[in-house]
């Protein structure tokens, strides 16, 4: 449906603003006609690439930035493979999908779903479609 309450709910955990857009880490694209999800995977690629250890794997598989000992050098940003690690123009910190899960609660087609994954149990955002 692309109706986008999903990026609004995200943006309210990141920056406290129902804007979603940049201020999203979930990002909804429309290509040929349907929707598609983009969103981190929780792959952990950026954990040993920040230079202050900003980043590191919870227990839940979660991959967590700490605000606290971000220094903004962005290089998460542009090391990402997915590009899904991001900024925005109010904030230096970069920031990325924390699967909270607001972004499946918010969605009235209930085509999200948060789910634990892989053998590690990761927990991840997904389009339910991809598990039918």
């Amino acid at each position: 449906k692309g109706c986008r309450e999903c990026e609004k709910a995200c943006s309210m955990v990141h920056f406290r603003t129902a804007e979603g857009g940049e201020k999203s880490a979930i990002r909804i694209i429309e290509k040929d006609g349907s929707f598609e999800m983009q969103v981190c995977d929780q792959c952990g690629l950026c954990i040993d690439l920040c230079p202050v250890g900003a980043l590191e794997r919870k227990a839940t598989g979660t991959v967590l930035l700490s605000k606290a000992l971000c220094v903004g050098c962005q290089a998460c940003v542009g090391f990402c493979p997915r590009g899904v690690m991001r900024r925005a123009a109010v904030s230096l910190t970069p920031f990325k999908c924390i699967a909270c899960g607001k972004c499946v609660a918010a969605c009235p087609e209930k085509a999200l779903e948060l789910v634990e994954t892989g053998t590690d149990e990761v927990r991840q955002v997904v389009f339910q479609s991809y598990h039918e």
